[in-house]
């Protein structure tokens, strides 16, 4: 009796297991891959490019805020622009059994093994500008967007003729798309000579003092209109360093992101445009945005999100930072 006892209590055990187990595996047909559990861990793990970068900050910034108010904990790995290490932080927060993970500028092309081990495991992705893929609830357009009103400014300011040095980052999908858009409207212009070189991360400031030092060699001052234009502004900032020591006022000079820096710069006439973008803003939409997705279950959509970029030169500064004074914080 004792006997038939333990063994109907081992079948019970069993059974309960199996039901558990059963229950805690995603669905394969999830939309978009969201986690429809009810019982989500509140883990959001954030990989960003580069956690030195403004608006890499910025971004962590809202997407944090906005996930502590909800009652969620966050975690941030800096993958130093190396996407072995972004796969590498997306599988382990994937072995955490996050609720949510934020991909922060990597493509989703250079993050295979990564989104592949977060769909199997049900866990729902979002990008900031790092594009749709495997996965990925969301993203966020920031790039080839936010990239057209300084190179529309630099174009009407060089006047029809003159020589640029952009300065370029081909492993985040943002810089791959704002280049793109810059190669697209100066091939319109032909009678202004582009030069390229493209920076690291870490190391855009050094890179970008470095190569804009080589360049003014060539181009000394009187030989023609001059401007430096960044796929974001950090790098333009690491140049205008270098265009000061060598004494140089004759070189425009045109970023992107509007980092607090950045406005500054334009305050003090170093920096002659910027495109402000709220990162604060996108990365409690990131968030609020999965939340939909994971809500939402297999009938979500994956979309792209838009938050639009303000042009910032020396004429409106002065209107921008009254309207919008947490951006020199």
């Amino acid at each position: 009796m004792r006997k038939n006892r333990a063994v109907l209590g081992l079948a019970i055990a069993a059974t309960a297991l199996i039901g558990l187990s059963a229950c805690s595996v995603p669905g394969d047909n999830a939309g978009a891959n969201a986690n429809t559990s009810t019982s989500t861990n509140k883990l959001l793990g954030i990989v960003t490019i580069t956690a030195t970068d403004a608006n890499n900050a910025r971004v962590i910034q809202g997407a944090t805020a906005a996930a502590k108010a909800a009652g969620w904990k966050v975690e941030v790995v800096d993958a130093a622009g190396n996407a072995d290490q972004a796969n590498t932080a997306i599988s382990n927060f994937v072995s955490k059994g996050a609720g949510m993970i934020f991909d922060l500028v990597f493509p989703t092309t250079s993050l295979g093994a990564g989104l592949a081990a977060a769909k199997g495991a049900g866990i729902p992705v979002a990008t900031w500008g790092g594009g749709l893929g495997n996965g990925v609830v969301m993203t966020t357009g920031d790039g080839a967007p936010f990239a057209e009103p300084a190179t529309t400014q630099l174009i009407s300011d060089l006047k029809g003729g003159g020589s640029v040095l952009a300065l370029t980052y081909r492993t985040g999908q943002v810089c791959r798309d704002r280049e793109a858009l810059f190669d697209k409207m100066l091939a319109d212009h032909p009678e202004i000579k582009v030069s390229k070189n493209e920076v690291n991360i870490p190391g855009f400031l050094q890179d970008g003092a470095k190569y804009a030092t080589a360049w003014l060699a060539g181009h000394p001052a009187g030989s023609g209109k001059l401007a430096v234009w960044g796929c974001w502004e950090d790098p333009t900032l690491g140049a205008i360093s270098g265009i000061k020591q060598l004494g140089r006022t004759d070189v425009l000079t045109y970023g992107i992101n509007g980092s607090s820096t950045a406005i500054k710069a334009v305050q003090d006439g170093s920096l002659t445009a910027t495109v402000y973008e709220d990162g604060v803003k996108e990365g409690a939409t990131m968030f609020t945005t999965t939340q939909e997705a994971i809500k939402a279950g297999s009938s979500w959509k994956a979309k792209t999100v838009e938050v639009p970029g303000v042009l910032v030169t020396s004429k409106t500064v002065a209107s921008f930072v009254a309207a919008h004074p947490e951006a020199l914080k």
